[in-house]
């Protein structure tokens, strides 16, 4: 099982992760990922065949895996961030305990998956494409997914961890293999709610209606976004980020994505799929080319989003808007 639960939910952040590239943001990743999956082979070593040469290994790579996916998902932040170094202080400290004294060990596991799972989950607190800003439009969604759910699974092993510290001291161990491996079913059936959720390439955020009033600067900052993706045609890069279109306008990216809102009742995502579906629409209008290569000429990266986005803001199918199209010159001739 635990096993099993590591090699699922390490899949699970590959496929979300993909085609996202920040720097330092793989190294973290591939480090959690593969730590993860050898975390959940020790475990099921030591506990279901009694290999014990490992108990001294496992609690020092589980504490380095808390920091390691934090800062994999900071790195998609603007947050400033601390020393990476600084990270460095739960594996040793957790280390220390295990060669000085054994009893401090969980308590102190118990502290850093508490702490990271709580800091990991503020971090996506801001919501949408502002708290993974540097994350392409089209993958802010999975992101975003992905780190509520790395912070939930924190929690959870952090909380379930301790009550089964406390058991095993009350109780002895006897019990502890077949709690572990219905502590790992967690991750498993967290993982089958993620993917019964909306797709990964959704757009980021929820499109409400505008409510607050309307200022003369939002209408300028939307003015300069607009002014940026028509002229530099940005909206045709599928790793268009928040953070690239706001340097792109000269703007802050958290004044972009409250500007578009209010202004347009869009998420800033929305807003440029408007751009591409219109560059869509000419190409389908104008040209023979495949709907697949319209898909990539005017931005969009997967077939999903692109004929999701289409229908949203023109009501009609991509191959429905060019037989329209056609017909209506046909008529005409």
């Amino acid at each position: 099982m635990p096993f099993l639960a590591g090699l699922t939910f390490a899949l699970v952040l590959h496929r979300s992760l993909r085609h996202v590239a920040v720097a330092g943001t793989r190294l973290y990743f591939n480090l959690f990922l593969v730590l993860y999956a050898l975390q959940g082979v020790g475990i099921g070593l030591r506990f279901g065949y009694g290999i014990e040469t490992l108990a001294p290994f496992l609690p020092v790579s589980a504490a380095a895996m808390p920091p390691l996916a934090f800062l994999a998902f900071q790195a998609l932040t603007t947050q400033r961030v601390v020393s990476q170094w600084v990270h460095l202080a739960a594996p040793a400290a957790v280390a220390m305990a295990v060669w000085a004294n054994r009893n401090l060990v969980d308590p102190l596991l118990l502290v850093i998956f508490i702490s990271y799972g709580a800091l990991l989950y503020q971090m996506t607190r801001t919501g949408g494409e502002v708290a993974m800003e540097r994350a392409p439009f089209h993958r802010v969604t999975a992101v975003l997914r992905a780190a509520r759910l790395t912070a939930g699974l924190m929690l959870f092993f952090g909380a379930s961890d301790g009550l089964l510290w406390l058991y095993a001291s009350r109780y002895g161990n006897s019990g502890v293999p077949v709690a572990v491996s219905l502590m790992n079913l967690a991750p498993i059936l967290a993982v089958l709610i993620y993917y019964l959720a909306a797709g990964d390439d959704a757009s980021a955020g929820g499109a409400t209606a505008a409510t607050a009033k309307v200022s003369d600067d939002d209408r300028e900052i939307v003015a300069k976004v607009g002014a940026a993706l028509e002229d530099r045609k940005l909206y045709k890069r599928d790793d268009l980020s928040l953070t690239k279109l706001a340097r792109q306008a000269g703007v802050p990216a958290r004044n972009v994505s409250a500007a578009v809102n209010r202004v347009t009742g869009l998420n800033v995502s929305q807003f440029v799929n408007g751009y591409r579906v219109a560059e869509a629409c000419r190409l389908l209008q104008e040209t023979d080319m495949s709907s697949t290569q319209v898909m990539l000429e005017s931005g969009f990266s997967t077939k999903s989003n692109f004929n999701r986005e289409f229908r949203r803001i023109t009501g009609q199918s991509p191959s429905e808007y060019r037989s329209r199209c056609r017909a209506k010159e046909a008529a005409s001739r």
